[in-house]
């Protein structure tokens, strides 16, 4: 539960800060380039630097924890908040932001809650708009006067502290809490939420920092990989050079997680390795312009100043080295008792299932929606919602695989796959999906059991297709004959016109009396016109029950009926048991699908003609 706290509490830290990561980027570009000591030094855009970092991007910060809260009057309110704490000091106020503006868009929340169907009519625009202009200005004075003073100390006392550390060697020691943290899923909440605002404020005076390279730094989790590899057994082995191109070239960590947990003694690799490629980064003088996410090397690179890469890189190969050398041992060990550990692993899982949902498995049916989520639901759930979502292309399912936050799966998911550690917030946020949940979203069993899933469902759906084609031509004449079609018929209303149709489906024995009615909704709600001088009336939904059976009534109107702004020469008035009614609409269409053919029906005064066309 403890565990479940911090993660929710990191990803809201991060949530304010994911969204607004291309801005982060943009300005580190502009820094890296413009400024005087950067690749290309250019006076009148440097001066871009400074506003960007003090007010922009702490405004779009700010805004975004008050939209997270409240919507979009939260981050109205959060924004002018936040303008508060960047006007009352010096320094970039990404932490004054981070606090204030969720502060601001929960009370403007709380306020909207407690005058709910208070205001009177006409008024609504009125107090909407005075009400965050007034407690608007009441937030931006406590911005200016105490939040922004008050982080001013903060960010100091932390920055001071960081200066102590780096310049006593110490800063190695920081890879002992950000290495297990990141294995929780807080990688995000650590990098943007505490490392993130120190670095900006030592790149006002340094124009760089190591703060951005502590958490970032994907050398310690490919060393991890490597031996894999290298050494490991089975899915782990198989899995293992995909997850390295993943983490390192493509920046998502979340990826060698699953590869820690299921050996923990691997902690003390990342450990070490992540305290060697700092004091490698130290020692050097090694540091970026600003974050770097992802994590890729690619975007390490990207945000080094003009002279320090190699810098960059050297500390990143020395993490590499020590993580890979300590690691090997443990793959080594591990993967010499594989079944073992496998047969423990499967029973962790099973125990961990049982006892944290207490809930009977659920397993859907009806597949419309698959949802990846992980902690961010920016990375690895984007990765495995995209293999899956390819690899299902050939499979010809109407099934949309989309990814998501643990914290805001849609609710519309019939399948949530996420990772084991995250098992509680997705049932909790998600309570009626079925849920999968696995080691990596790279390679799991349980991923090629869904796909295995769906290809059967697709040939079922195949052999179904097939079979309702047969049906269908055995059942033609049934659901049609000449005792159905009405000839030469004189305009009338559509609403006479569907009475007309809907009686003569229950004179035939198709229908009951009260499905007239509903064609009668039907027409009101949406129109059973389909264009080519041809309508459809039909009931839908509760109006099933009022079927007895599948059949088809053509009433023909030489002069047309009027439906809407065009007018109807055949009205086909229709009747499905279950889902026949889309076969018989899909086998009209195609049947009238040529213009020249639906005239010489609507003028023919052989029913035969109507007959031919429908049974062919």
């Amino acid at each position: 539960m403890i565990k479940d706290n911090i993660q929710k509490f990191g990803k809201f830290l991060s949530a304010m800060v994911m969204p607004n990561i291309g801005a982060f980027i943009s300005w580190g570009l502009v820094t890296a380039f413009f400024i005087p000591t950067g690749w290309m030094p250019n006076e009148s855009l440097g001066e871009l630097v400074d506003p960007i970092l003090k007010y922009l991007l702490p405004l779009m910060v700010g805004m975004t924890g008050g939209y997270v809260v409240a919507g979009k009057r939260g981050g109205v309110m959060a924004a002018i908040a936040t303008m508060g704490v960047i006007v009352g000091v010096e320094i970039p106020m990404f932490i004054g932001a981070m606090v204030i503006g969720p502060i601001a868009g929960f009370t403007i929340k709380k306020f909207d809650e407690l005058i709910k169907d208070k205001v009177p009519a006409g008024f609504e625009m009125l107090v909407n708009n005075f009400s965050i202009g007034i407690l608007g200005v009441f937030f931006v004075i406590i911005g200016f006067k105490t939040i922004g003073p008050i982080i001013l100390v903060i960010t100091t006392f932390l920055k001071n502290g960081a200066e102590v550390i780096i310049q006593n060697g110490l800063i190695s020691l920081v890879s002992i809490f950000i290495e297990p943290a990141k294995v929780l899923f807080l990688n995000n909440a650590i990098n943007h939420g505490v490392l993130g605002p120190i670095g900006i404020e030592q790149v006002q005076e340094t124009g760089k920092s190591i703060m951005f390279l502590l958490e970032s730094n994907p050398g310690p989790g490919l060393g991890v990989i490597l031996a894999y590899l290298l050494y490991g057994k089975g899915v782990a082995k198989q899995s293992a050079s995909g997850a390295a191109i993943i983490h390192f070239l493509g920046g998502i960590h979340e990826i060698y997680f699953p590869y820690i947990l299921m050996n923990p003694a691997l902690i003390i690799s990342v450990i070490a390795g992540g305290a060697a490629g700092a004091f490698t980064f130290s020692v050097l003088g090694a540091g970026l312009v600003a974050t770097p996410s992802p994590g890729s090397i690619f975007a390490l690179v990207a945000m080094s100043p003009k002279g320090g890469i190699i810098q960059v890189l050297l500390g990143v190969i020395v993490a590499i080295i020590v993580s890979f050398i300590i690691a090997v041992p443990l793959v080594k060990r591990a993967a010499k008792n594989e079944e073992k550990n496998d047969k423990q692993m499967e029973e962790k899982e099973g125990i961990l299932t049982m006892e944290t949902t207490k809930e009977k498995e659920v397993k859907k049916e009806t597949i419309k929606k698959i949802v990846f989520a992980c902690d961010a639901g920016m990375g690895s759930s984007a990765m495995g919602a995209t293999k899956l979502r390819n690899r299902i292309k050939s499979l010809d399912l109407d099934i949309e695989v989309a990814n998501s936050s643990v914290d805001t799966i849609p609710k519309d998911a019939d399948i949530v796959v996420s990772h084991v550690n995250l098992v509680e917030r997705a049932k909790r946020n998600s309570p009626n999906a079925e849920h999968i949940f696995i080691e990596s979203f790279l390679k799991d069993d349980k991923i090629e059991e869904l796909f295995k899933r769906l290809e059967e469902k697709s040939k079922n759906n195949l052999a179904c297709e097939v079979k309702s084609e047969d049906i269908m031509i055995e059942e033609k004449l049934s659901v049609l004959s000449e005792k159905n079609i009405l000839l030469g018929l004189k305009s009338e209303t559509k609403e006479e016109a569907i009475e007309r149709a809907g009686k003569l489906l229950v004179s035939r024995g198709y229908v009951k009396e009260e499905y007239i009615d509903a064609m009668q909704e039907r027409e009101r709600v949406v129109s059973t016109y389909i264009g080519m001088g041809v309508a459809i009336p039909h009931g839908i939904g509760e109006a099933k029950r009022q079927i007895e059976a599948s059949g088809i009534v053509v009433l023909q109107y030489p002069e047309g009926v009027n439906f809407g702004e065009e007018l109807a020469y055949l009205v086909i008035g229709i009747a499905g048991v279950g889902d026949e009614h889309l076969e018989i609409l899909s086998n009209i269409a195609i049947s009238l699908e040529d213009l020249e053919l639906v005239d010489r029906l609507s003028k023919t005064e052989n029913k035969k003609d109507i007959l031919d066309v429908f049974q062919k």
